[in-house]
């Protein structure tokens, strides 16, 4: 694989440490800043609408620029929104700068994916979209304990600080290493490029993206006190059983890519069902620690599996000029679904469920998306059917 492509690894990294580590700093922040667990959990939700509203509109917006420069700009925002967080005297402040934050990460993992399948035979595109995330699942994998460990240790925000030294390191290996464009891109007319939003398809692709992640992070907002207070680990401990679920993250995200790449609508409509599976699982596992581990591995490695699966479905299906805002949209999807996660988990702890309720409850919302993903390989066939006939 192209070096560059683990050029724009280094910058999903950045982000995703920053997006994640939130959910093991959750208790240290409510207990500094004055706020309840369920408030603080709101830090992702966010996060989450500000990919939401940033990801189309820097889109548009940076259409006309080189990919290059506008992956630049992008990890500028970054830098600047997290030394905004290290320096919050209030939670409000908090807030903002984590949506100030929130802004690049949609716009760039768009048009990462369009610059990581632009270096690399058709038949590795998939594979090469799965390498770029790595850099997110590698936050997680080492950045999130390593800043919950920080966290704990030295206070959250000594873990912004870290992440802010991270953003510069990311702007510099992408100033070196990814390639300049070739040639200019003339941008079609921004009509044109939102037409691909009443295509049902693509339509069908973000709404199972949404749905997909929706469930996953009602967990994963939580994992904290879930970790604490359902299995029984110590705060100490949290970090290392975060490292376990990390290394699902990384497995799960490679097995993902290989998959889509040989046979993407099996790809698809598999890797949702594991998610289900795992979610569902982890309803029980998570009342004793070594069924902790395991979930927390299962959870990594089936949620970060549909990643590349979903990203190619919608950038197969909105080809052309729209791609661009098709591949930055499905981040936003990814990160609405992340918003919703975090009320849907918050919900059922102040419904009085408590926490042992949430993974039962959120593992009905990838259910939905699986019945989606089966709808729409029913529809592309019998669309390619009519095609031939």
């Amino acid at each position: 694989m192209p070096i560059a492509l683990y050029a724009l690894t280094v910058g999903a990294f950045g982000i995703g440490v920053t997006e994640f580590v939130i959910m093991g700093l959750l208790l240290q922040v409510s207990g500094d800043l004055g706020v309840s667990i369920p408030v603080a959990g709101l830090l992702m939700t966010g996060y989450a609408l500000g990919v939401f509203v940033g990801a189309p509109v820097l889109t548009i917006a940076t259409r006309s620029l080189p990919r290059k420069t506008t992956l630049l700009v992008l990890m500028a925002i970054f830098t600047l929104g997290n030394l905004a967080a290290a320096l919050a005297p209030s939670f409000a402040w908090l807030m903002t700068a984590r949506i100030v934050t929130a802004l690049a990460h949609g716009t760039f993992f768009g048009v990462g994916s369009l610059v990581a399948t632009s270096l690399v035979a058709p038949e590795r595109k998939a594979s090469a979209i799965a390498i770029m995330f790595t850099g997110l699942t590698l936050a997680t994998l080492l950045g999130v304990p390593f800043g919950s460990w920080l966290g704990l240790a030295y206070g959250w925000r000594s873990t912004f600080w870290a992440v802010t030294a991270i953003g510069i390191v990311a702007f510099l290996v992408l100033a070196t290493l990814v390639p300049s464009d070739r040639e200019r891109i003339e941008p079609a007319p921004i009509a044109e490029e939102l037409k691909v939003l009443a295509r049902p398809q693509v339509q069908l692709g973000l709404v199972m993206t949404v749905l997909g992640f929706g469930g996953i992070f009602a967990i994963f907002t939580f994992i904290q006190p879930i970790l604490i207070e359902l299995a029984g680990f110590s705060e100490a401990a949290v970090s290392p059983v975060l490292l376990v679920f990390g290394a699902g993250l990384v497995v799960g995200n490679l097995l993902g890519g290989r998959w889509a790449d040989r046979s993407l609508a099996p790809a698809l409509i598999g890797t949702l069902v594991l998610m289900t599976l795992a979610m569902f699982a982890s309803g029980f596992a998570f009342h004793s620690q070594a069924g902790a581990v395991v979930a927390a591995f299962m959870l990594g490695a089936a949620a970060f599996a549909t990643v590349p699966p979903l990203q190619m479905w919608v950038l197969q299906q909105a080809g052309g000029a729209g791609q661009g805002l098709a591949s930055s949209l499905n981040i936003a999807a990814f990160n609405l679904g992340n918003a919703l996660g975090a009320w849907l988990g918050g919900l059922v702890i102040t419904q009085g469920f408590g926490l042992g309720a949430i993974p039962p409850v959120a593992a009905l919302v990838p259910l939905v998306a699986l019945g989606l993903a089966a709808f729409a390989v029913k529809l592309e066939r019998r669309t390619v059917r009519a095609a031939c006939a």
